[in-house]
């Protein structure tokens, strides 16, 4: 009688099934990584297309596009970088009065009415007034609140030193210059002749800092005008595009100022660390050291936290001058998604713009009052396709599809 004998695998047999194993899953966890960063971008796209419908039904609701620089004046009126618990003095992004149109009514509530909650758990006295403080401060929960449909999925950025982040930002168009103070004086008191002067040259973007804008105003075609861009928030790392570059008092550090950025909006190129080009050298002083960086407060009009232009190519450095929040900042479109961003065009459509766009020489001074030759008012800009895309009526001919 034969008795079976039970067969078991050999050691070597183990190695070997254990050595496949380890290279099938060393191949497929790429792929699951690229489908994962595929998903996030997909639903990053999506929250811009919710942003374009928002965008045109509050201009069928209201006439009008939400207006980038809105809200309300305190009692006494100040410098508009001033704190204030009373009022906003108009420093309210236009990503505030479009929350009902996102499905965020309940927020909208908050801010609309007068009320008494705060971060910390206390009782505010005198109650916040209807639409807020001014957008720093954070005792105030819905300048703290994070808005999902305002967040890139690819971005990690979260929590303090910032309020309620967003990768979501104004397009301000082909010019840097004067973008806080549009046709106010500096208490946004009055509209004065000469800020007025001085907005209608620079800000030739669909949206213009402080001033209404309808669709009727971008003449070069809805399809062919950028509405947002998208920016990646700071993670307090030194990245170039999401953080400011300071020179500091007594540094050897070359100087930013605010002329100088107009008239060379590549003048902080000298400032990035040679030896790694997304980041700024270690030896300048950084805007996030004074809690100040990209998209750290989705509700505050800030070119520096919701606002882009087309002036230097996606993912370039943002590039501020040596003063709390700057009065002219070049501030480029940036994501957390591989060789590019996406930006949402007037008609609503969305689309990836390569860091390769054409974006002519950014060494020339931006488009303004007193510019001369290209930087004449009116004139073509001088930022090639990328530039053209980001105005509104300088009658560009757009002759390839991005």
């Amino acid at each position: 009688m034969k008795i079976a004998q039970k067969r078991g695998f050999t050691l070597v047999e183990l190695l070997v099934v254990i050595a496949i194993i380890g290279v099938l899953v060393g191949l497929l966890l790429p792929a699951v990584q690229s489908a994962r960063e595929a998903a996030r971008r997909m639903s990053c796209s999506n929250n811009f297309k919710q942003l374009g419908l928002a965008i045109h039904n509050y201009h069928s609701a209201f006439n009008q596009l939400p207006t980038h620089g809105t809200g309300t004046q305190p009692g006494t009126p100040d410098a508009w970088f001033r704190p204030s618990n009373l009022g906003n003095r108009y420093r309210l992004s236009m990503l505030v009065p479009i929350l009902p149109f996102i499905e965020q009514q309940a927020l909208w509530e908050q801010i609309s009415n007068p009320n008494q909650n705060r971060t910390d758990g206390t009782v505010q006295n005198p109650p916040w007034p209807p639409m807020g403080s001014t957008p720093d401060q954070i005792q105030y929960i819905p300048w703290a609140t994070e808005v999902n449909g305002y967040r890139c999925p690819s971005d990690p950025g979260f929590g303090l030193p910032a309020l309620g982040r967003t990768n979501y930002a104004t397009c301000f168009g082909d010019s840097s210059w004067r973008t806080y103070f549009g046709p106010y004086n500096n208490q946004r008191t009055a509209i004065t002749t000469g800020a007025s002067r001085q907005a209608n040259a620079a800000h030739r973007g669909m949206f213009k800092p402080l001033q209404k804008s309808r669709f009727r105003d971008c003449l070069d075609g809805l399809s062919n005008t950028i509405a947002m861009g998208e920016i990646a928030t700071d993670l307090g790392d030194n990245d170039n595009r999401t953080n400011a570059t300071e020179s500091a008092p007594n540094s050897s550090a070359p100087g930013v100022s605010l002329g100088g950025i107009r008239n060379n909006p590549a003048v902080c190129k000298p400032l990035v660390d040679p030896l790694r080009p997304r980041f700024w050298a270690p030896q300048y002083v950084m805007q996030s050291r004074k809690l100040f960086a990209r998209g750290y407060r989705w509700a505050d009009n800030g070119a520096l936290f919701s606002g882009c232009m087309t002036i230097l190519s996606p993912n370039r450095e943002v590039c501020g001058p040596y003063n709390t929040l700057g009065t002219t900042l070049v501030a480029t479109m940036s994501s957390r998604h591989q060789g590019g961003c996406h930006v949402l065009m007037g008609d609503g459509a969305v689309k990836f713009v390569t860091d390769s766009i054409e974006a002519g020489d950014s060494t020339v001074g931006n488009v303004w009052l007193n510019g001369t030759g290209v930087r004449t008012p009116g004139s073509a800009s001088p930022y090639g396709l990328w530039g053209a895309l980001g105005t509104r009526a300088s009658r560009e001919v757009i002759d390839q599809e991005i």
